[in-house]
């Protein structure tokens, strides 16, 4: 699959996947793997500079959770700006579909 095009569409999917429940870096890795039928897979490393970014820009929060003797892991929550940019993310997704499809089905 063609990189250049999934760089473009990385926060709307990580966007996505949090505005349904909180999750860690390999769980959203793992999940886009199982929900693509393997047709997206991200390495830890890619995704980690995106989380980091979403962050920073106050869409998503991480909070460490676990047991203080046990494992702890970063889980990323959205934000409510967070939802705020999935919808525009969306719509966005959206328009842009539609109108590719319009030029291939002309092209046909």
């Amino acid at each position: 699959m063609d990189t250049e095009l999934i760089k473009g569409t990385l926060s709307l999917i990580i966007l996505s996947l949090l505005s349904r429940r909180a999750m860690y870096g390999y769980e959203i890795v793992a999940t886009v793997k199982e929900e693509t039928n393997g047709a997206l897979e991200w390495k830890t490393g890619s995704l980690y500079p995106s989380l980091h970014k979403l962050e920073k820009a106050g869409m998503i929060r991480g909070e460490w959770e676990g047991e203080p003797e046990s494992r702890q892991r970063k889980y990323y929550h959205v934000t409510e700006a967070g939802q705020a940019a999935l919808a525009d993310k969306q719509q966005s997704w959206s328009q842009l579909c539609q109108a590719i499809t319009q030029i291939m089905e002309k092209s046909k």
